[in-house]
């Protein structure tokens, strides 16, 4: 018997129990057919957790029941055929094994413990920060802990569309990759993983872990450059837009935009319709020479650039002026025209003698050259090229009023209570201010506008122009005719003759008074009336004569 337990005991420490029924069995005791019984018979059971194991047999003279573990045991009952024992901290997969003789033989039994931990790390690799659109992604799930593994998967996910699942080997930690092919409808998407644990074959469940999300931007970059429009030539101090465009971007409101004249950052605008950016700009160069304009499009990692040259160019002018803005009738004036040192300029046709030399015009001043415009060309050669610029500039002058004779009538006759227009065209440097006063009432009639004419209107008036520069004026007679011209004729003859009528009176009243004193007579020579008295002697002498 000691033998028996010794062999025993060295054949626990090498085969790990499995193999102890074979080593404790004496021969010819293999074919007993009284069986040790364990439960619970292969249990699986969370990492860490505590159980009971009950040994026992049938046989109806058992002895010494124990239980063979590395676990931590402890006997909490023991009687007929059977005894249990409570295991502490199972935190591996290991083996118990129930021993008892039973009439001088040996009895085994063993169970398999199976131990489960759910994994301690289920995490999706970071993403890249922007992934081109036709390019393959490679998705990464790195898990930790996690056993059985022969009953864990790892499956990747797209929101909630399986891409794949892979069973998770041996190694610590495991890494479950997945290609995909990254596209626009990718752009925003969620991609994670989870790990399954599937006990549903030992009566348990299915356990899963999820990782963190990840958010996937996608992007799509043409190989093109940017178009870039600008001038080839600009003026110094002058500003001219710059236009940049690109098409086919994804996603086209995520595009960044760089306009720059050299080192200088400008003011950019940028608009999209579709997958179409437009970025515009203005620029404005301080100095002459060959400036560089870039605009650079990034979307992504990617960046695409065009490079364009503006040749800035200084003409100074053509600077032109007058001596005098505003002169005065029958003064002398000078127009200048001028520009840089290498500019040819050239006044109302006249060019100047030189590149670089003014060119000028003197003139007196009449009322003809009010509103004149003068021009002024320059030109200018630079890299073989010829550049163009040009003024004008106003001559105003300042002149006395000046009433139109030929169109302003003197004379007038016009018909009581019909509409009339008093047109009397003025000129002058400044405006003159013109008015019509009828003589002797200083009514003022209407001038250019229509106006209702009465009989008292008739008479003379008399028209003013007046200006800072002098006056201007111009007699105008009216005559108003009655609209019923024979009810006039009858009027005037009625007081024809009540006038002879009057005269006759009177007449007859002179002879009556002077007959009583004097002699009259009549002057046969004379046509004026009245009648001049005579003496006596002088009447006698008269008619001997």
């Amino acid at each position: 018997m000691v033998l028996s337990g010794l062999l025993s005991r060295a054949c626990w420490t090498s085969l790990n129990y499995l193999l102890l029924i074979g080593c404790l069995l004496p021969p010819g005791t293999q074919g007993q057919e009284f069986l040790m019984r364990v439960e619970p018979k292969d249990p699986v059971l969370p990492a860490g957790v505590s159980f009971s194991v009950n040994c026992s047999v049938d046989c109806p003279h058992p002895e010494r029941i124990s239980l063979e573990t590395n676990l931590l045991k402890e006997t909490v009952g023991r009687g007929l055929g059977w005894a249990a024992f409570h295991l502490s901290n199972v935190t591996g997969d290991t083996t118990v094994l129930c021993s008892g003789f039973c009439n001088g033989s040996q009895l085994a039994g063993s169970s398999r413990v199976t131990v489960y931990r759910f994994p301690e790390r289920v995490e999706l690799a970071p993403l890249p920060r922007w992934q081109s659109v036709g390019r393959h992604l490679n998705l990464s799930c790195l898990v930790s802990g996690g056993v059985p593994r022969s009953h864990l998967e790892v499956v990747l996910l797209h929101g909630e569309e399986e891409l794949g699942r892979q069973t998770v080997a041996n190694e610590e930690p495991v890494e479950v990759m997945v290609t995909v092919l990254a596209s626009r409808d990718d752009h925003g998407a969620n991609f994670s993983c989870r790990t399954e644990l599937d006990l549903r074959s030992q009566g348990l469940g299915l356990f899963q872990n999820h990782s963190a999300p990840r958010k996937l931007r996608t992007f799509a970059m043409p190989m093109i450059p940017p178009r870039l429009a600008v001038p080839r030539f600009s003026e110094v101090e002058t500003s001219w837009p710059v236009n940049c465009t690109l098409d086919g971007l994804f996603p086209v409101s995520e595009a960044q935009v760089q306009l720059a004249l050299g080192d200088q950052m400008l003011n950019t605008t940028v608009m999209s319709h579709g997958d179409t950016l437009t970025a515009t700009a203005t620029a404005k160069a301080e100095q002459e020479g060959v400036q560089e304009i870039v605009c650079k499009v990034t979307l992504g990692d990617e960046s695409r650039e065009t490079r364009e040259n503006v040749t800035v160019y200084n003409l100074q002018g053509p600077i032109l002026t007058l001596s005098e803005p505003n002169a005065t009738e029958g003064t002398t004036m000078t127009v200048t025209c001028k520009a840089g040192p290498r500019v040819q300029v050239t006044l109302d046709g006249i060019p100047a003698a030189a590149p670089g030399q003014p060119s000028q015009l003197q003139l007196n001043v009449t009322e003809r050259d009010d509103r004149r415009t003068f021009f002024c060309y320059a030109t200018l050669k630079v890299h073989g090229e010829t550049l163009h610029s040009n003024r004008s500039v106003q001559l105003r002058v300042l002149y006395g009023p000046k009433i139109d004779r030929a169109q302003c009538p003197q004379r007038l006759t016009w018909k009581d209570k019909t509409m009339h227009i008093l047109q009397c065209p003025v000129r002058g440097n400044p405006n003159p201010q013109l008015q019509c006063l009828q003589e002797g009432s200083k009514f003022k009639v209407p001038i250019g506008i229509p106006f209702l004419v009465r009989l008292n209107y008739s008479g003379t008036y008399y028209c003013q122009a007046v200006s800072s520069q002098g006056t201007d004026s111009l007699t105008v007679m009216m005559y108003v005719q009655d609209q019923n011209p024979i009810a006039v004729t009858i009027t005037l003859g009625v007081l024809t003759i009540l006038g002879l009528v009057i005269a006759t009176a009177a007449l007859l009243y002179v002879f009556q008074v002077q007959k009583r004193s004097d002699i009259y007579h009549l002057k046969k020579k004379s046509s004026w009336l009245p009648l001049t008295s005579k003496q006596p002697d002088e009447a006698v002498a008269e008619e001997s004569s």
